[in-house]
């Protein structure tokens, strides 16, 4: 969908101006949800956007929160509108990260680590199904199926010529050394990553084992930031039944301090470059 309508984007912009509201009326989110008879979590996660809001919590909260301004509110209810559209996403039924491949659909830049496998947005089609077939060992295969769908239409973010997705990817070697399928797939899929790599709008960095511990060692992490300057950046941080989202300034700064880090330790570009083609000779041989 196009950015402006992204619904994602919408319930989190929305929030964070309802939350500007309440903060003007100096009002916590517990003395909000006693005015409305409502749970404290609730506002809470409406104003982080992890909920869906209809036009009338909005029409509620302009109540509490004493907003005169008609133009302000109809505003409000507008975006609480779009809010609740669908993305393209929700076309593949439940999709347990929905709310991460809202933010990646409207993000300008992306910078993560990887320590395990290829990034999902790296990722050739017969890879992508045998990472998720050896981590989901009970999906079906039409849940295999579905989820592979789903990260290929993400990939189209790299391809979009107008408006590419800003890669930066620094990848650990033990994901270059792990087999996922066979050799033959990971030559394909390392093949795929060094043409990738080419692409002005996508950095990929191997941090080798030489390196030893460096500030990523404590595992995956990916943050998202955004062309609107009012909608802050995101870490990201993948869990198996839940994930974790810090939007807070203090947290974003430090995870972007050790991505410096990480990016100022890992193999340089044209370094990557040759270690990608030698493990995949190396695979080729056996």
């Amino acid at each position: 969908m196009a950015s402006n309508v992204n619904p994602t984007v919408r319930r989190r912009r929305l929030g964070q101006e309802l939350r500007k509201l309440r903060e003007a009326k100096n009002m916590t989110a517990e003395q909000v949800a006693e005015r409305l008879l409502v749970s404290q979590s609730k506002i809470s996660r409406l104003e982080n956007g992890r909920r869906s809001i209809s036009q009338r919590d909005v029409r509620d909260l302009c109540g509490v929160y004493e907003v005169e301004d008609e133009r302000m509110v109809d505003s409000l209810m507008q975006m609480a509108k779009d809010s609740r559209q669908q993305g393209w996403w929700h076309a593949f039924g439940d999709i347990p990260y929905s709310v991460y491949i809202g933010l990646e659909t409207d993000a300008e830049s992306l910078r993560m680590y990887e320590p395990q496998i290829i990034p999902g947005l790296l990722q050739t089609h017969e890879y992508a199904e045998a990472v998720i077939a050896g981590a989901l060992p009970e999906s079906t295969p039409a849940d295999i199926e579905k989820r592979v769908q789903v990260r290929t239409r993400r990939q189209e973010r790299i391809r979009d010529e107008e408006r590419p997705l800003r890669l930066w990817a620094v990848i650990d070697e033990g994901a270059l050394h792990r087999i996922v399928g066979s050799r033959r797939l990971m030559v394909q899929q390392l093949e795929h990553l060094l043409e990738q790599s080419q692409l002005p709008h996508v950095t990929v960095q191997v941090m080798p084992f030489a390196m030893g511990a460096h500030p990523g060692i404590s595992g995956q992490y990916s943050i998202l930031e955004f062309p609107d300057a009012s909608d802050s950046s995101v870490v990201y941080i993948e869990g198996v039944t839940s994930d974790l989202y810090l939007e807070k300034t203090q947290d974003v700064g430090k995870y972007s301090v050790m991505y410096e880090h990480l990016r100022a330790q890992a193999l340089n570009v044209d370094q990557t470059r040759e270690f990608i083609s030698e493990m995949a000779k190396k695979h080729a041989q056996g």
